[in-house]
């Protein structure tokens, strides 16, 4: 899953992470209690992220389209499995 994040300087990346990774997993797992039973220990989420970051002049639109275009190839292939990725 990606995300493209717009945040003040005050938030440290880790802070956000693990807001986005809190809030996600919640919604999951109130919309659909039995992937909660399905996973080991009950987390969505692994430990391991990965940041970076787009300076001011990043082209916003161009990292926008590649990011909502990564998971249609992996839609596809796991097609049938968890439907997680559609309820965001």
């Amino acid at each position: 899953m990606h995300f493209l994040v717009q945040s003040v300087p005050s938030l440290s990346i880790s802070r956000i992470v693990t807001i986005i990774k809190s809030i996600t997993a919640k919604a999951v797992f109130k919309d659909n209690p039995e992937v909660k039973k399905q996973l080991w220990g009950g987390n969505l989420w692994t430990s391991g992220y990965y940041a970076n970051t787009v300076g001011q002049y990043g082209n916003e639109a161009v990292i926008k389209e590649y990011v909502q275009n990564q998971g249609k190839k992996y839609k596809r292939m796991y097609r049938g499995q968890l439907k997680l990725a559609e309820e965001f």
